[in-house]
């Protein structure tokens, strides 16, 4: 028999790779932006050299169908502090930010947009705001350099009501330029258009929230990739938010509350028909306000039936996962058993 040798080929020269953990891991999203990718790349390290910190950048290609794919990776060549996240289709930019955070390695983690509008240099304010203790720091375009109409007055309304609604006062959750330490947004699961709303989220599993203002410059090439037609879904997100904020532990508290309301009302409607059928003998049988009475009380059933398939179906997301209700900060002089024995 043929000897067949296990290394029919001279082995590559293993690659000269930065093994220093970086403590900063910068995520941009990025769709069909060839022509800022250059001067992206070069502020952008320009300002984290300066920081003299560990760091890595990390850019989904967010299904680009311009030149701007080759190009990082001609990039990334030359750099292995870059790291390149090619998805294989446009996914939208919550997706993007998501497979951002999942290939960062870095105690916190920044993000910005790659059209250039947002300023590297403003993030060493992030990070001083981080050391002071926040957990998530957020950028505010006081200046904002975008056309009043379709772009600035639709976020003041969006960023009051996204305030009002989550209980987290920020001045503007559109900015991009956002700075998160690693153990907060870790905990935070983004769907849908969940990215706008990553303070608010990260808020709910105990993050300390601040805000700073920054630069914002106008854009210099093409347009906005993630505009003002995703209104709608972005509504229907901030209600997500909202009940898994407050109820997402005890569902039935809000359908058990709107169905025994609903139910109380039908019950009272139908009361008050029976005394008008019984003591006032009059006919009900075509009174609109029989339908209505029954109309309540049915769905006032189904409401509580459905908090009650949502406890049924929390309670099994949590025991058959072993997810606690609950994230531990730190512990103090505290000692955990896990099965770990000391080396001897």
């Amino acid at each position: 028999m043929n000897e067949v040798s296990v290394r029919s080929h001279p082995a590559p020269q293993e690659q000269t790779v930065n093994t220093q953990r970086p403590e900063i891991s910068v995520v941009i999203p990025l769709y069909n932006e060839e022509e800022s990718i250059p001067e992206l790349y070069r502020s952008l390290t320009e300002a984290l050299e300066a920081l003299g910190r560990p760091y890595e950048i990390i850019i989904v290609d967010d299904g680009s169908t311009d030149g701007s794919f080759p190009l990082l990776r001609q990039l990334a060549a030359e750099d292995e502090r870059l790291k390149v996240v090619r998805l294989r289709r446009n996914f939208g930019q919550t997706a993007a930010f998501a497979a951002g955070f999942d290939h960062a390695r870095g105690d916190i983690i920044v993000t910005m947009d790659a059209d250039l509008q947002n300023d590297p240099r403003d993030i060493p304010k992030l990070l001083a705001k981080i050391d002071e203790g926040y957990d998530i720091v957020s950028g505010w375009r006081v200046n904002r350099q975008d056309r009043f109409l379709d772009r600035k007055l639709p976020s003041m309304i969006a960023n009051r009501l996204i305030s009002n609604v989550t209980d987290v006062r920020l001045h503007d959750y559109g900015c991009s330029l956002k700075a998160y330490r690693r153990e907060v947004i870790r905990e935070v699961r983004l769907y849908g258009e969940l990215h706008r709303f990553i303070p608010a989220l990260a808020s709910q599993v105990g993050g300390a929230v601040a805000e700073v203002p920054v630069n914002h410059q106008p854009r210099r090439y093409g347009r906005s990739k993630y505009g003002l037609s995703r209104t709608v879904r972005v509504i229907l997100d901030l209600i997500t938010v909202w009940f898994l904020g407050s109820y997402s532990t005890r569902p039935l508290h809000v359908f058990g509350t709107l169905g025994l309301g609903s139910l109380g009302l039908g019950i009272l409607f139908g009361l008050y028909l029976t005394a008008v059928k019984f003591l006032g003998h009059q006919d009900i049988g075509t009174r609109p306000l029989l339908l209505l009475a029954v109309l309540l009380v049915v769905v006032g059933i189904q409401l509580i039936t459905m908090g009650l398939l949502g406890e049924m179906i929390i309670r099994t997301y949590h025991e058959s996962q072993g997810k606690p209700i609950y994230i531990v900060r730190e512990v103090l002089n505290g000692k955990e058993d896990r099965g770990e024995r000391t080396a001897q």
